[in-house]
């Protein structure tokens, strides 16, 4: 249905924008351009759509709240970008079967049903390109279906939330509170009204479950993906973690485990060494590193939110289909029906921060259970000048099991000097198979 543009002689491509909100604006910005010539914007459609009217918009783009009237029209491709998983499935799906490729970038519902949906574009002869729903503007599943494809990938680690990134490196360049970095993100435009699906993981666990089966070739259920919130840590542990040669970032990681179809996988703050390229990434970027048998690690970084950054990488997925350039959809994601295996258990060393109402024999009670559980302490760090009361100090830990350590902890919460509870962080360095 590509139709011929008799000012340029190519083929032309129509767009419905699905879902008006800041990277909707972004991409009709972008689809105003004279970038793109070939590609043009017919219909937005948004929910109260007088609200949503902007005067920068063409006069001859349809305004509708119907969904319907996109599906009847004669538009090549839907743009959506509602978010969430209904309506956006059926409505994606009633897309496919009306003839017309979709673009989404909706990380939840690729995370959750991105085969099935890839099945029916393929059905349908259509495309379903995804592009923006990891990494905003990084073209990282294109990287990883297309740019190192001749290898063998084994290990995926990143920083995929923006949000906690910016909270996080916030916390360590100003030493202010987790409250305090929230509210500047928020105001910024980072963070959300309700940011818990970022601070608590449930962003990047999208994100990596898509990662995984794009890069690794395996497919998980996105909530089997164990995550930990970032809402614990504190700006003394970004002291702490500096005396050590480390930062504190969100860490969204997966690794294979040889001869098994069970793989590592997990979204938690962790301590990164200071100079890698996890360490390195601040303020609201992204960075996906992968590693592989033959071309070993490779990065991809860039600014993984905001309407913008997000906005190029679905156009760059119109310009594909409007250009037959796409690979085949069916490729992207892996199609069995059973999901690999998602393991919790890993070994590390680990940081332990206390926060006590100090008296004599405190670290003497603490190692003591370690000690039991044949933990082994490997150094304790105090900050001077903090009041006994509440009193914040580290214990790092030797390697262990996960399960090992959590055991000994559940021991530990019940004496009585807590002001409160430890905070836990695995120490990730390189090679280490920690998910």
């Amino acid at each position: 249905r590509l139709m011929d543009s008799r000012a340029t002689g190519q083929s032309e491509c129509t767009v419905a924008i699905v879902g008006f909100g800041t990277v909707g604006q972004a991409v009709a910005r972008i689809l105003k351009s004279d970038l793109h010539p070939t590609i043009r914007l017919t219909h937005i459609c948004n929910r109260d759509i007088q609200r949503k009217r902007v005067d920068w918009i063409d006069p001859d783009v349809v305004w509708t709240d119907s969904f319907d009237s996109v599906l009847a029209s004669s538009v090549d491709v839907v743009v959506e970008l509602i978010g969430g998983v209904s309506p956006a499935r059926s409505w994606i799906e009633r897309a496919l079967a009306a003839g017309k490729s979709v673009v989404t970038a909706n990380k939840q519902l690729i995370a959750e049903a991105g085969p099935a949906l890839l099945t029916q574009a393929s059905e349908h002869q259509q495309k379903l390109l995804f592009e923006a729903a990891v990494g905003g503007g990084i073209p990282v599943l294109r990287g990883l279906r297309e740019g190192v494809s001749g290898d063998k990938l084994y290990r995926i680690e990143g920083i995929l939330n923006g949000t906690c990134n910016y909270i996080l490196t916030r916390m360590e360049a100003e030493s202010i509170s987790f409250d305090e970095a929230l509210a500047e993100a928020q105001q910024l435009g980072y963070a959300e009204v309700d940011p818990t699906a970022d601070v608590d993981g449930y962003d990047a666990q999208a994100k990596l479950a898509i990662l995984i089966g794009v890069g690794l070739k395996r497919r998980v259920h996105a909530p089997n993906i164990p995550v930990t919130s970032i809402t614990a840590v504190r700006a003394i542990d970004f002291v702490y973690a500096r005396k050590l040669g480390y930062v504190v970032r969100q860490v969204a990681r997966a690794e294979l485990i040889p001869e098994s179809t069970a793989m590592h996988a997990s979204v938690q703050p962790a301590l990164v060494p200071e100079p890698s390229a996890l360490g390195r990434v601040g303020g609201s970027q992204n960075i996906v590193v992968v590693d592989g048998k033959f071309g070993g690690e490779t990065a991809f970084s860039g600014f993984g939110a905001g309407g913008d950054p997000t906005a190029v990488a679905v156009v760059s997925d119109v310009i594909s289909i409007s250009t037959k350039d796409s690979l085949l959809s069916e490729g992207w994601l892996p199609m069995s029906e059973m999901p690999s295996r998602v393991i919790a258990e890993f070994e590390a060393a680990h940081y332990v921060r206390f926060t006590v109402n100090d008296r004599p024999g405190v670290i003497a009670d603490l190692a003591e259970i370690f000690s039991k559980h044949r933990i082994n302490v490997d150094a304790v760090l105090q900050e001077p000048g903090w009041s006994k009361s509440e009193l914040p100090f580290v214990m790092t830990l030797e390697r262990c099991l996960s399960s090992t350590l959590k055991k000994a902890l559940s021991e530990i919460e019940q004496l009585n000097f807590h002001v409160r509870p430890p905070l836990w962080l695995p120490v990730l360095a390189k090679g280490e198979e920690v998910p």
